[in-house]
């Protein structure tokens, strides 16, 4: 059939096309029709459903770690157990404010009996958290390598908890050297301190609310 013949088809009367015309426009309007339901109302629903999909999906890794939480649960408190336990062990080890003059004398008398010269011993500003005050304390001492380390050894071994930290260490005559450093030690609340920060905490609350 040539393009003369379909131009001369009449639409009006499409029951007596030819039998491979009809079955052409049948396909193509069938292509049509599919074809505009996917854009008009299938393709909404098939986002949908990739989405849903995609929750499902999501749902299905939430549930899983879910389960290994519940079911390692023993455990975790176990865990935390013995981390509270290990945490209140250490504060057991702070100095309350009294017994701080003690420690710093101590800290002190390790380094001059290292035979270490002192140039600088001064107490910074304390930090204070929920649980401990934090005071850092800033040094310059100068002495021979041996004892510098034997110095930072007794610092260690101390009953206290004693943390050196900001080491620099510089060259200084006679082969001698000079440490520059901060020593940060910690002691643990007083009363008044922890009223204080109860308090705090309770107008904190209050101001959420």
């Amino acid at each position: 059939m040539t393009m003369d013949d379909l131009r001369n088809l009449d639409p009006k009367d499409a029951g007596n096309w030819p039998a491979q015309v009809q079955i052409s426009s049948f396909v193509l309007v069938l292509v049509l029709v599919i074809a505009g339901g996917y854009f008009y109302l299938w393709s909404s629903q098939m986002e949908e459903l990739t989405a849903a999909k995609a929750t499902e999906e999501q749902l299905k890794i939430d549930y899983l770690d879910k389960k290994k939480r519940a079911i390692n649960l023993a455990e975790y408190k176990q865990q935390l157990l013995e981390i509270q336990q290990s945490f209140g062990a250490l504060l057991k080890q702070l100095p309350n404010r009294s017994e701080m003059e003690t420690l710093l004398t101590e800290i002190n008398q390790a380094g001059v009996g290292r035979g270490l010269l002192f140039e600088l011993f001064k107490p910074g500003v304390e930090v204070k958290t929920a649980e401990f005050v934090e005071g850092p304390i800033a040094i310059k001492v100068t002495g021979s390598y041996h004892d510098l380390a034997a110095f930072v050894s007794d610092i260690a071994q101390l009953s206290r908890i004693v943390i050196l930290t900001d080491v620099k260490l510089i060259g200084a005559k006679d082969q001698l050297l000079t440490m520059e450093a901060t020593i940060k030690t910690y002691r643990a609340l007083d009363e008044a301190e922890i009223q204080a920060i109860q308090q705090a905490e309770a107008e904190a609350r209050k101001k959420k609310k």
